[in-house]
Parts: C-alpha cells; structure tokens; sequence
C-alpha cells in the first residue's frame, strides 16, 4: 500500500494520518514525542511495512495536526485520547500494536493503564518515556527512606529534568523559532550522540513544531508527580528499549516497572535519546519480536532473554558459535557454555571430533550444532555465518579457537608450513571476526568476541617464529577490532594460555625432520604438557568470565601472567638476550 493520509476529528482537534505497509497485515501505531512529527519514523518504517499496516501521526501542535492555543490541551490524558481517536480510526475492530517515543511514549503509558486497554492495544513497546505515575513513586519510595544508595537514582533523575523548567518560560518559544533550524538540531544529535546527519528526518514545519510543542511541558510538570502519582496497572504487554546514555530519562527509573505490569520485557540500549534516528533496525526487530510472541508464535531468543523475572542462569537464552571445538579448549569451552545454558553452534576440521562434544553435551540436556569448518577458507567460514544466521539466530558470543602448532627453526620452516600456520590461526580468526562481527553489529544489539591467542605473542623464543608470529598478530588484530567495534557494543577479549595440556601438542609439526623424530618430539613434548597438569577446563572458565565481565586481555596460567607482566617490566633487550639462549625445539 502507498502512503495515504487521512484526517481523525477528536473533538476540536484534527489529526493528521499517515498509513502504509501491508493494508491487511497486523496494525502498528507508531508516536513520535517532541520535538518530532511522524517523520521520525522515517527509518524505522521501511522494516515494518513488508508485514504490517504501518500508521503514523502528527501530535497536537505537530505537523498538520491542530495547534491548541490553551496549553492545558497538551496534558497527557488529552494527547492520550487523541492516540485512542486515531486507533478507533484505523482499526476499529483489532487491538493495535503501539511503538512510541519520548513524550509519545508518556501519552500511550496514560492510555495503557486505563480500564480494559488490553482490548485497544495488543502490545507496546516503550522508547526513552515512563509512565509519569510509576516514575513518581519510583521516586518516592526511595526518597521515604533516603540512604545514600536511595539518594542517588531520583536525584540525578531530578537533575536531568532542570531544562524542563527552561521549557516552560514564556520566552522560550520565539527564541526557539528564531534559532532552532533543522541542521542545528541535525548538528546536536551528531555532537551528542553521534547520529549521521542524513539519519536526523525531520518535517518541512520542523521550527514550528519544535516551538508549539514546548507547551506539553507547560501543561505536565514532571516534578509534580512526586506528590501526586496514582497507583496504576497495565495488562497490555509492554517492552521496555532503555537507552543507557539518555540525558533526559535515566535507566533507573524503570528498575520498579514490573510491579505495574502483567508482563515486561526490558532491552537496556548503549545509545541515546533519539534511539529512532540512530537505531531503527534495533527498534523494528524489538518491535516485530514482541508482536509476534504476543501473537502466538515461539518468543525469539533475544526476546526471551529481555523477559523481567524469569529465572535464568548466566548464559540462558544465549548462542554461542565456537571453532575448534572438536577436542581441547573449543570443547571445554563448549561445555562450559552449554552448562551454563548456552545454545552452541561448534565446528571442527574434524566433523567426527565435533559431533562427539555435541553428544557430550547432549548428555546434560545441553543444545550443541555440529558443523565441519576449515576456519582457512573464507567462503567456508562466511557460509557458515550466513547459515548459522538462517537456521539458529545471530551469536551473541564468538569464539575464536581454532589453530595449530608448528615447531622449527626458521631457516628449516618450510613457506607452505609458514603460510598454513598463518591461515589457520591469524586468518581463521579474521575470517570469523568478519564474519560474525558484521551479522552483530548489524543487528545492533552487541555481543562478544573471544580470540585465543598464546603466551607465545609476548613471549618471542627459537624454533616457533610461525607460531608465534601468528598468535602476536591474533593479539594485535584483536586490540585494533577492540577499539573499532566498541560503538556497537561488541566486546572483545584476548585469551592467552601458556603450558596447557591438548591435542595441539601432539599434533604439532616440527619441520625439517624425519617423520620418526617427529613422532618423538610430539611425544616428549606431550609428556611435559601432561605433567604441567594445567587442563583446557580451565583456560574456558577463563573464557567464560571474560565474556561475563568484558575483559580485554586474559593471560591464563601463572607463567602466562608472569610473562606478560615480565615483558611489561623487563627491560626489551633483556628478553632479546634470554631468547637468543633458550631453544626448545632445535
């Protein structure tokens, strides 16, 4: 369907109606705040329309809707009539599903608490705009009691609600249309919060809207709440979108929201206030995943996971996708993961060795996905991502574990030896990153890169210039991909074991000699790693808490800790005389 407008009477009022999308598909109503008009929507609207009957409107004193002079019309139950007229409207048989903004938010927070709104609104999903009675005694009860923990949150709040009384003065508005311009505010939102100009959709009335609009604060005093919030309940289920770095609505004053709510969902969102300018695709896939659970279809797991009171353990409702998973650390981490509550997407080289940890895991009830995966070939490892998205989700955890050892000096290090040892433990990693990285950062909603890289990259030693030289690069990449994918909220941890016992000992290749020395230097090599008596078990405990707690770099082992901290506080040309002397693989 084209965009048709329409006109909705409310009394005095005349709203102006936008609708689009599939005219017999579900109906979203979408509610725009200050200083906006239906054109916020702009990018959110096109991964709606495929499935729904997108509507969208102009507030009071917005757009092409009335501006009413008196501004005891902008108080909240008015606009929330106006959001009941238009719903009537457009879909007088169905409940509606409802996602809004800033004020927008606030006017359908009023209309969801009244009496039998379940029957007029089949879910809501809430961005930056609380509930002005739950949000008052949000503050109230810690106020009653005001220890310094209580103190903090309503203070700050209320000190982040000082421009509103701005606002209000009679002066603001022609100094508004007098300076307001779209590219100033195009400019702010850039400065703040770092929004593309070309993302900032604003209306051909923008000025003019941004003055009238400023009477919604004349006619709500936000402050007023405190002494005067009702006790009011929902049965509509509602979505929270919490944007972390809001300066006008801080996360905080949703913590009581489940108290008035029959069922809560809460996405806490590493972004601003403007979330529909700067994350539209987070907004509509939040949006459509709440719909269709609501609607009868199986919840999706991002879903489940934002649920408000479900017992869960720390990595429920989670994907999990591991390489190398067929034997050593990969499969300890996988285990641990799955315990843990994890699902696991696991490959190896070795598809029998993966399908053993999927049946170890499947012995605890665990859910694991085996797959065959040469971690060297990068149209391997992008199918695997494309078919990993398609049939199990976008991972919130990648581990990076996949590799191989390799022993010489490096004038008996043959250049395909060299260069395999490269492919598999740098590109592998690069290949995954890339891979993985953009199906995350794409959707917007973070997650967390683990690559495995050794003691051996800050630890240079005779006869393991490849391998070395592979796991130094897999530490350095991962540094550069730490600091380039923080803006999506992807972490990034550098895990580096010393002496552990696995089978990359004793299938490690050992150039320029015979097959039978080779076989013997795996086997003395091996012994010593066994007596070392370090298991993979514990480098995935340290896996999983640096995923737990955002770690950066995580050397395990004592040696690897002291060596880190070793090559931090050694003087450089010390080390260079140690490892001109030591040789452990000549």
């Amino acid at each position: 369907m084209a965009l048709q407008t329409r006109t909705v009477t409310n009394g005095d009022i005349e709203i102006a109606v936008y609708e689009q999308g599939v005219p017999e598909g579900p109906t979203i109503v979408l509610v725009h705040g200050w200083p906006d008009s239906h054109r916020l929507w702009d990018n959110v609207l096109p991964h709606l329309i495929d499935r729904f009957r997108v509507v969208t409107y102009d507030a009071r004193g917005h757009g092409r809707t009335t501006n009413p002079q008196d501004h005891r019309a902008f108080r909240i139950p008015e606009l929330a009539t106006d959001f009941f007229a238009v719903a009537d409207a457009v879909s007088p048989h169905e409940p509606v599903h409802v996602l809004a903004h800033d004020w927008g938010s606030v006017t359908v927070w009023d209309a969801v608490c009244e009496p039998d709104a379940e029957q007029r609104i089949a879910s809501f999903t809430s961005v930056s705009g609380p509930n002005l009675d739950h949000a008052g005694r949000w503050a109230r009860r810690r106020l009653a009691r005001p220890t310094p923990g209580n103190l903090v949150a309503p203070l700050a709040q209320l000190a982040s609600l000082a421009y509103q009384f701005a606002f209000m003065s009679p002066v603001t508005p022609p100094l508004v249309r007098m300076g307001l311009r779209g590219q100033v505010f195009r400019l702010g939102l850039r400065l703040a919060q770092g929004t593309p100009f070309e993302q900032v959709t604003l209306g051909d009335t923008f000025t003019e809207d941004a003055a009238n609009g400023l009477q919604i604060y004349r006619a709500n005093l936000v402050v007023a709440k405190l002494f005067s919030a009702r006790d009011r309940h929902t049965k509509v289920p509602v979505q929270l979108i919490v944007a972390q770095y809001d300066p006008a609505v801080r996360p905080a004053v949703f913590d009581d929201e489940s108290e008035w709510t029959d069922q809560l969902w809460r996405r806490d969102l590493k972004a601003g206030h403007w979330v529909p300018y700067s994350h539209p695709q987070v907004l509509a896939r939040a949006t459509v995943q709440l719909i269709d659970a609501v609607s009868g279809q199986e919840p999706s797991r991002e879903l489940r996971r934002a649920e408000v009171g479900r017992t869960r353990r720390p990595f429920d409702d989670h994907l999990v996708v591991i390489t190398g998973a067929g034997s050593g650390i990969g499969r300890e981490t996988a285990l641990a993961f799955a315990r843990l509550g994890a699902e696991v997407v696991i490959s190896d080289i070795n598809g029998d060795a993966v399908k053993d940890t999927a049946a170890m895991i499947a012995e605890f009830n665990g859910s694991a996905y085996p797959y065959t995966l040469d971690v060297s070939d990068e149209s391997a490892v992008q199918a695997h991502a494309d078919e990993v998205a398609a049939v199990h989700g976008i991972p919130d955890v990648l581990v990076n574990n996949a590799g191989i050892g390799q022993a010489a000096p490096f004038l008996r290090t043959p250049s395909e030896s060299f260069r395999r040892v490269l492919d598999i433990n740098l590109f592998g990693v690069i290949h995954g990153s890339r891979a993985f990285g953009r199906l995350m950062a794409e959707r917007g909603l973070g997650g967390h890169i683990v690559n495995v890289s050794s003691m051996a990259a800050y630890t240079p030693q005779q006869g393991f210039s490849a391998y070395s030289t592979s796991k130094s690069a897999v530490f350095t990449f991962s540094d550069c991909l730490r600091a380039e994918l923080a803006q999506d909220n992807i972490g990034v941890s550098t895990i580096c074991p010393g002496i552990v016992h696995t089978n990359i000992v004793r299938t490690t290749e050992f150039s320029g000699v015979t097959d039978e020395q080779q076989q013997l230097r795996q086997r003395a090599f091996d012994t010593l790693y066994r007596l070392r008596s370090y298991p993979p078990s514990k480098v995935a405990t340290a896996i999983v808490l640096a995923v737990q707690r955002n770690r950066a770099v995580v050397p395990v082992t004592p040696e690897a800790w002291a060596a880190y901290y070793g090559t931090r506080l050694t003087p450089p040309s010390l080390m260079r005389f140690g490892a001109a002397r030591a040789s452990l693989a000549r």
